[in-house]
Protein backbone atom coordinates (compact mmCIF):
# COMPACT_ATOMS: atom_id res chain seq x y z
CA UNK A 1 0.00 0.00 0.00
CA UNK A 2 2.66 2.51 1.02
CA UNK A 3 4.90 1.78 -1.96
CA UNK A 4 2.25 1.42 -4.65
CA UNK A 5 -0.45 3.84 -3.54
CA UNK A 6 1.33 6.53 -1.52
CA UNK A 7 4.94 6.98 -2.61
CA UNK A 8 4.05 6.64 -6.30
CA UNK A 9 1.46 9.40 -5.86
CA UNK A 10 3.98 11.76 -4.32
CA UNK A 11 3.21 11.42 -0.61
CA UNK A 12 6.57 12.59 0.73
CA UNK A 13 6.10 13.28 4.44
CA UNK A 14 8.11 10.51 6.09
CA UNK A 15 6.11 10.73 9.31
CA UNK A 16 2.87 10.20 7.38
CA UNK A 17 4.35 7.23 5.50
CA UNK A 18 5.55 5.71 8.78
CA UNK A 19 2.15 6.14 10.40
CA UNK A 20 0.39 4.54 7.43
CA UNK A 21 2.86 1.66 7.60
CA UNK A 22 2.28 1.12 11.30
CA UNK A 23 -1.50 1.31 11.70
CA UNK A 24 -3.18 -2.05 10.90
CA UNK A 25 -5.92 -0.95 8.53
CA UNK A 26 -7.52 -4.41 8.52
CA UNK A 27 -8.41 -3.93 12.21
CA UNK A 28 -10.66 -0.99 11.34
CA UNK A 29 -12.85 -2.53 8.63
CA UNK A 30 -15.75 -4.98 9.12
CA UNK A 31 -14.63 -8.64 9.29
CA UNK A 32 -16.24 -9.43 5.95
CA UNK A 33 -14.22 -6.64 4.29
CA UNK A 34 -10.74 -7.50 5.57
CA UNK A 35 -9.59 -8.72 2.17
CA UNK A 36 -10.35 -5.22 0.88
CA UNK A 37 -8.62 -3.37 3.71
CA UNK A 38 -5.61 -2.26 1.65
CA UNK A 39 -7.41 -1.84 -1.67
CA UNK A 40 -7.05 1.45 -3.53
CA UNK A 41 -10.62 2.53 -2.78
CA UNK A 42 -12.96 3.41 0.11
CA UNK A 43 -14.51 0.51 2.06
CA UNK A 44 -18.00 0.64 3.62
CA UNK A 45 -18.08 0.53 7.43
CA UNK A 46 -21.85 0.76 7.90
CA UNK A 47 -24.50 3.49 8.25
CA UNK A 48 -23.73 4.73 4.74
CA UNK A 49 -20.18 5.69 5.80
CA UNK A 50 -16.80 4.53 4.52
CA UNK A 51 -13.17 4.27 5.53
CA UNK A 52 -11.40 6.55 3.06
CA UNK A 53 -9.09 5.35 0.32
CA UNK A 54 -5.56 4.98 1.81
CA UNK A 55 -4.15 7.67 -0.50
CA UNK A 56 -6.79 10.18 0.59
CA UNK A 57 -6.10 9.50 4.28
CA UNK A 58 -2.39 10.04 3.70
CA UNK A 59 -2.88 13.15 1.56
CA UNK A 60 -5.15 14.83 4.10
CA UNK A 61 -2.70 14.05 6.90
CA UNK A 62 0.20 15.44 4.85
CA UNK A 63 -1.70 18.62 4.02
CA UNK A 64 -2.15 19.34 7.74
CA UNK A 65 1.68 19.68 8.03
CA UNK A 66 1.74 18.23 11.54
CA UNK A 67 4.93 18.42 13.61
CA UNK A 68 3.88 16.41 16.66
CA UNK A 69 2.87 19.13 19.10
CA UNK A 70 -0.61 19.97 17.81
CA UNK A 71 -4.12 19.31 19.03
CA UNK A 72 -6.08 18.17 15.99
CA UNK A 73 -9.85 18.18 15.54
CA UNK A 74 -11.19 15.47 13.27
CA UNK A 75 -14.78 15.75 12.07
CA UNK A 76 -16.12 12.29 11.27
CA UNK A 77 -14.45 9.54 13.29
CA UNK A 78 -16.05 6.75 11.27
CA UNK A 79 -14.27 3.54 12.20
CA UNK A 80 -11.36 5.37 13.87
CA UNK A 81 -8.65 4.66 11.31
CA UNK A 82 -7.81 8.22 10.29
CA UNK A 83 -7.75 9.26 13.95
CA UNK A 84 -5.25 6.47 14.60
CA UNK A 85 -3.02 7.80 11.82
CA UNK A 86 -3.31 11.37 13.09
CA UNK A 87 -2.47 10.21 16.63
CA UNK A 88 0.99 9.23 15.39
CA UNK A 89 1.51 12.71 13.97
CA UNK A 90 0.09 15.05 16.64
CA UNK A 91 0.07 15.38 20.40
CA UNK A 92 -3.70 14.97 20.77
CA UNK A 93 -6.64 14.12 18.52
CA UNK A 94 -10.26 14.95 19.26
CA UNK A 95 -12.56 13.12 16.86
CA UNK A 96 -16.26 14.01 16.66
CA UNK A 97 -18.67 11.45 15.21
CA UNK A 98 -22.36 12.13 14.65
CA UNK A 99 -23.62 8.54 14.58
CA UNK A 100 -23.60 6.98 18.09
CA UNK A 101 -22.92 3.41 16.92
CA UNK A 102 -19.95 4.55 14.83
CA UNK A 103 -18.54 6.61 17.69
CA UNK A 104 -18.64 3.49 19.85
CA UNK A 105 -17.09 1.40 17.06
CA UNK A 106 -14.24 3.90 16.72
CA UNK A 107 -13.59 3.78 20.47
CA UNK A 108 -13.54 -0.02 20.44
CA UNK A 109 -11.23 -0.20 17.42
CA UNK A 110 -8.81 2.32 18.90
CA UNK A 111 -8.81 0.60 22.28
CA UNK A 112 -8.31 -2.85 20.77
CA UNK A 113 -5.38 -1.69 18.63
CA UNK A 114 -3.73 0.25 21.45
CA UNK A 115 -4.24 3.67 19.83
CA UNK A 116 -6.57 5.29 22.33
CA UNK A 117 -4.04 7.00 24.60
CA UNK A 118 -4.08 10.42 22.93
CA UNK A 119 -7.43 10.20 21.08
CA UNK A 120 -10.79 11.31 22.44
CA UNK A 121 -13.86 10.25 20.46
CA UNK A 122 -16.85 12.50 21.05
CA UNK A 123 -20.36 11.62 19.90
CA UNK A 124 -21.80 14.82 18.55
CA UNK A 125 -22.39 17.08 15.57
CA UNK A 126 -19.02 17.86 14.04
CA UNK A 127 -20.45 20.79 12.10
CA UNK A 128 -20.22 22.67 15.40
CA UNK A 129 -16.65 21.53 16.07
CA UNK A 130 -15.71 21.07 19.71
CA UNK A 131 -15.42 24.50 21.36
CA UNK A 132 -14.41 23.05 24.75
CA UNK A 133 -10.94 22.26 23.36
CA UNK A 134 -10.58 25.04 20.78
CA UNK A 135 -8.61 26.54 19.20
CA UNK A 136 -7.15 23.76 17.05
CA UNK A 137 -3.91 24.08 15.12
CA UNK A 138 -5.26 21.63 12.56
CA UNK A 139 -8.75 20.47 11.58
CA UNK A 140 -9.50 17.55 9.27
CA UNK A 141 -13.00 16.92 7.93
CA UNK A 142 -13.81 13.47 6.54
CA UNK A 143 -17.08 14.33 4.77
CA UNK A 144 -18.06 16.78 2.06
CA UNK A 145 -19.68 20.07 3.07
CA UNK A 146 -21.77 22.27 0.81
CA UNK A 147 -20.22 25.21 2.59
CA UNK A 148 -17.41 25.34 5.13
CA UNK A 149 -19.00 25.38 8.61
CA UNK A 150 -18.43 28.76 10.25
CA UNK A 151 -17.83 27.09 13.63
CA UNK A 152 -14.79 25.28 12.26
CA UNK A 153 -13.25 28.49 10.94
CA UNK A 154 -13.86 30.14 14.29
CA UNK A 155 -12.20 27.27 16.16
CA UNK A 156 -9.16 27.19 13.88
CA UNK A 157 -6.07 28.60 15.58
CA UNK A 158 -4.02 31.43 14.06
CA UNK A 159 -1.84 30.13 12.53
CA UNK A 160 -3.74 26.97 11.64
CA UNK A 161 -4.79 24.68 8.77
CA UNK A 162 -8.15 23.20 7.81
CA UNK A 163 -8.50 20.40 5.26
CA UNK A 164 -12.04 19.79 4.04
CA UNK A 165 -13.87 18.37 1.00
CA UNK A 166 -16.34 20.90 -0.40
CA UNK A 167 -19.10 20.22 -2.92
CA UNK A 168 -21.73 17.63 -3.71
CA UNK A 169 -21.81 14.27 -5.50
CA UNK A 170 -19.10 13.99 -8.14
CA UNK A 171 -18.36 17.72 -7.99
CA UNK A 172 -16.11 17.96 -4.94
CA UNK A 173 -12.78 19.65 -4.20
CA UNK A 174 -10.39 18.94 -1.35
CA UNK A 175 -9.58 22.39 -0.03
CA UNK A 176 -6.79 23.53 2.26
CA UNK A 177 -7.50 26.66 4.26
CA UNK A 178 -4.66 28.41 6.05
CA UNK A 179 -5.33 31.02 8.72
CA UNK A 180 -2.50 33.46 9.36
CA UNK A 181 -2.49 36.96 10.75
CA UNK A 182 -6.27 37.02 10.87
CA UNK A 183 -6.59 36.22 7.18
CA UNK A 184 -7.69 32.96 5.56
CA UNK A 185 -6.23 31.72 2.30
CA UNK A 186 -7.77 28.79 0.43
CA UNK A 187 -6.48 26.51 -2.29
CA UNK A 188 -7.70 23.34 -3.99
CA UNK A 189 -5.43 20.33 -3.42
CA UNK A 190 -7.28 17.85 -5.63
CA UNK A 191 -10.68 16.65 -6.75
CA UNK A 192 -12.28 14.09 -4.46
CA UNK A 193 -15.44 12.22 -3.56
CA UNK A 194 -16.64 11.89 0.03
CA UNK A 195 -19.92 11.02 1.71
CA UNK A 196 -21.87 14.19 2.63
CA UNK A 197 -21.31 15.98 5.91
CA UNK A 198 -24.54 15.57 7.88
CA UNK A 199 -25.84 17.57 10.79
CA UNK A 200 -27.46 16.28 13.94
CA UNK A 201 -30.93 17.10 12.67
CA UNK A 202 -30.62 14.24 10.14
CA UNK A 203 -29.96 11.59 12.75
CA UNK A 204 -31.97 13.05 15.61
Amino acid sequence: MVAAQLRRRSIRDQRVLAAMSEIPREEFVPPQSRLEAYADNPVPVGFGQTISQPYMTALMAELLELKGTETVLEVGAGCGYAAAVLSRLAARVISVELIPALAQLARENLRRTGRAANITVIQGDGCWGFPDAAPFTAISVAAAAREIPAALLEQLADPGRLVIPVGEGDDQELRVLRKSGGRIESRVATLCRFVPLRSGEVWG
